[in-house]
């Protein structure tokens, strides 16, 4: 039994190695290892344990090549699935390519087979003028390009029509555009007579201007200004003349602004 174990172990240990440089003395050494367990090897021993190490280099050698086939085994066999796998995926990427390519197909096929609808303007139909077959004679008297009696007729209905449709538009009021205007009127200094400015800013009068409520607002120190409403019409009267004709009275009135303008 200690004999085997340690055959045993030393092909196990064999089986590992993978280059054998000193085979020799490998040799030499194993012979020294089973003379120092068995004693001195006589002839027949010597053959037995050369036999038996005949069979363990080739158990050696045959371990070393299943396991070098198998290993290449297993890398082979992974090769081919990563390459089924590609393979797959590559027959899905045409696959798609494919039905692209036919919706493509179809739609250029649609658009050949339906042309595109161009707008065509109508002719405007052309009036034709019956004419009765009569004698020869009356030939001379059918006038085609009309008489100039039928032209002053036109003529007449037009201009009447004119005049109807002027006649009613001048009847029709128009509209007259107006704005409403607050005015700030300041006096020099609180000693103004507020009562006798407000008089002055009303005897403005014009065609247009129409004079509304007033009030007096306190601006600071004692001094109020006059705050007036007036309604104007945009044609006749304008803030610039309506600025200009207030200020002429300087003995009362400083200055004139336009706090609010709103159309009516």
């Amino acid at each position: 039994m200690p004999k085997q174990r340690t055959n045993m172990s030393g092909l196990q240990c064999l089986a590992t190695e993978n280059i054998w440089f000193d085979k020799q003395r490998y040799d030499e050494a194993e012979k020294r290892f089973y003379e120092g367990v068995n004693g001195p090897a006589t002839q027949q021993q010597q053959v037995k344990t050369a036999q038996h190490q005949a069979k363990g280099r080739q158990q050696k050698r045959q371990h070393r090549n299943s396991s070098s086939h198998g290993g290449g085994d297993q890398e082979l066999v992974s090769r081919m699935k990563s390459l089924e796998l590609e393979n797959h995926s590559l027959h899905k990427v045409v696959e798609d390519m494919r039905a692209v390519l036919h919706k493509l197909e179809s739609r250029v096929a649609v658009l050949e087979k339906s042309p595109a609808a161009v707008p065509c303007a109508k002719a405007a139909p052309v009036k034709q003028v019956k004419v009765e077959n009569g004698d020869d004679d009356d030939d001379d008297d059918i006038d085609l390009f009309g008489s100039d009696e039928e032209d002053e007729e036109a003529e007449r209905l037009k201009q009447e029509r004119l005049e109807a449709y002027a006649a009613k538009k001048a009847k029709k009021p128009a509209i007259i555009a107006k704005s409403s205007i607050i005015l700030d009127v300041k006096p020099w200094d609180d000693e103004t007579d507020m009562a006798e400015l407000e008089k002055c800013v009303r005897t403005v009068q014009m065609d247009g201007l129409l004079w509304g409520a007033s009030k007096l607002v306190p601006v600071g120190y004692g001094i109020k200004k006059l705050q007036i409403n007036c309604v104007v019409e945009d044609d006749k009267v304008g803030t610039d003349i309506l600025e200009e004709e207030i200020t002429k009275f300087e003995d009362y009135i400083q200055s004139v602004d336009v706090a609010a303008f709103n159309k009516i």
